[in-house]
């Protein structure tokens, strides 16, 4: 769907009774980490610091990154995790995950951390009642890059999304490799057959900036592009005694592959999966295609919806498989071109909450599209039964209360340069007040949305017509006529693309 070339940006809607009143923090293009207020008043800039994501900390501490890999040798491989204070000095680091010689570049350590971590205390990186991330130890749960030989899987060398535990010491304590588990992820055989040719191919050594080189010799696969993992947390279904949702096993979902699971801590093994055929029973069609999802986890105890998985499903284009029309080599054969958030219960399957184009009250699938990103985005369940959702490829975040009503909009007006030129958002998260002791509690003004049928640019005509005759013979229709493409009644039954 288009956007018009003019729209406002910063906060366009806010209803203070019935938003969770905070501060939101992530990353501005372009500028560092961003922390704004209710009205957006933007109270404090981390200067530069990168954020994938941007996390903040109970006193003013925010987590983040000093830099990025040189992106003509590494994908996304950010040079370190560090925690910053409020005066901008980091008191806490890591890097130490792989010494690295990229040509033309100086030896040095980077931790290769991308898209996701979690400090110990919190199970997820947002805020909890009752569980606080540590500040000064504990230890430290991180998404890594590591390059892999797995002839089981391809032929291609593998950007395998390792997941490690460091100690407040940078000491790694656990570690557990994806690439390990491939027969636990439910790939059939036309899956595995792409994969082996083509995992999901990268330039050579897995850079290549934004218009570079096509990939050919060397190429890396990004087999599974995982995304986002954290902590299951304390949850109603361990208690009742089903030891594959304990507290410790990490819960992660892989945007390449359509896979959401649960690792156990202990054995290593994958206890609980969703993906990537959405056909193995019949409460998997209903749910629908999940495709190149982000941030699934399980709400923690102490929010409404607690046990519930909660995942932004992009749609877009993802999955190995049977070649089609759309996807004719067999890679990213699931497409669809809206979003969906979803809180599912992951017993059985049933969805449980969802904000939809159909919810945001577009027509599906004719406007389905304006509740879209294809890629990065998030949901966060909020104390007061509120979701804050991240729209990320358009810059737009929004709190929707239970019955999807917007009650909060801010629409980022930070651009990142060409040629990825857009004022995308990977990831924002709400605080309360009280973890940010160096400001004063603000004071709210709200702010009602606009009648866009009436509001005008500077210089531009009133609404309104100056003349207006009738013409004889037309007859007065109230009834809309049939469209070229039917409605839908729900925006997640859309035809799915066959998986062979």
């Amino acid at each position: 769907m288009g956007h018009p070339t003019v729209y406002p940006t910063g906060v366009t809607i806010y209803d203070p009774e019935r938003s969770w009143a905070g501060y939101t923090l992530f990353q501005a293009a372009g500028l560092g980490a961003l922390l704004i207020d209710p009205n957006g008043r933007e109270v404090q800039l981390w200067e530069g610091l990168a954020g994938f994501p941007n996390k903040l900390l109970p006193g003013g501490q925010v987590l983040g990154h000093t830099g990025e890999r040189d992106p003509r040798f590494g994908s996304q491989d950010q040079r370190d995790l560090v925690q910053v204070d409020w005066q901008g000095r980091v008191v806490w680091s890591f890097d130490h995950f792989e010494r690295i010689s990229d040509p033309g570049v100086p030896t040095r350590w980077y931790a290769r951390v991308h898209h996701d971590f979690q400090r110990q205390g919190n199970p997820v990186g947002y805020y909890v009642p009752g569980q606080e991330p540590l500040v000064d130890h504990g230890t430290t749960l991180l998404l890594v890059h590591e390059n892999v030989r797995a002839p089981a899987i391809s032929d291609h060398v593998l950007l395998d999304d390792t997941i490690i535990e460091v100690d407040w010491n940078g000491t790694i304590t656990w570690r557990w490799h994806p690439y390990e588990h491939v027969e636990e992820l439910g790939f059939d055989e036309a899956a595995r057959q792409v994969l082996r040719h083509n995992p999901n191919l990268l330039p050579a050594g897995g850079g290549g900036a934004l218009g570079g080189p096509a990939p050919g010799p060397g190429s890396v696969g990004d087999w599974l592009h995982i995304n986002s993992l954290s902590y299951v947390g304390a949850n109603r279904w361990f208690d009742a005694g089903d030891r594959r949702f304990h507290p410790d096993n990490v819960i992660w979902d892989a945007r390449e592959a359509n896979i959401i699971a649960i690792v156990d801590r202990a054995s290593g093994r994958i206890v609980w999966k969703l993906g990537p055929r959405y056909d193995g029973s019949e409460a998997e069609r209903q749910l629908g295609w999940i495709i190149g999802q982000h941030h699934a986890h399980i709400i923690p105890r102490g929010l409404p919806g607690d046990g519930n998985l909660l995942v932004f499903d992009n749609g877009g284009w993802a999955g190995y498989g049977v070649g089609n029309p759309g996807a004719p080599s067999g890679l990213k054969i699931a497409r669809r071109d809206f979003s969906r958030v979803l809180e599912i219960d992951p017993m059985t399957l049933r969805i449980v909450w969802q904000y939809t184009p159909r919810e945001a009250g577009f027509v599906v699938p004719l406007d389905a599209a304006r509740f879209y990103s294809p890629f990065i985005s998030s949901a966060q369940r909020l104390p007061n039964g509120n979701t804050l959702i991240t729209e990320g490829s358009d810059g737009r975040l929004l709190e929707v209360t239970v019955d999807h009503r917007i009650v909060w909009e801010y629409i980022s007006p930070y651009w990142r340069k060409p040629p990825l030129a857009l004022n995308l958002i990977y990831r924002a998260y709400r605080y309360p007040y009280s973890w940010v002791p160096q400001l004063p509690v603000p004071v709210p003004t709200p702010i009602a949305r606009l009648d866009v049928a009436t509001f005008r640019v500077p210089g531009a005509a009133p609404a309104g017509r100056e003349r207006s005759v009738p013409v004889l013979g037309v007859e007065r229709q109230d009834v809309d006529g049939a469209f070229c493409v039917a409605p839908t009644q729900n925006a997640g039954t859309a035809p799915p693309v066959s998986v062979g």
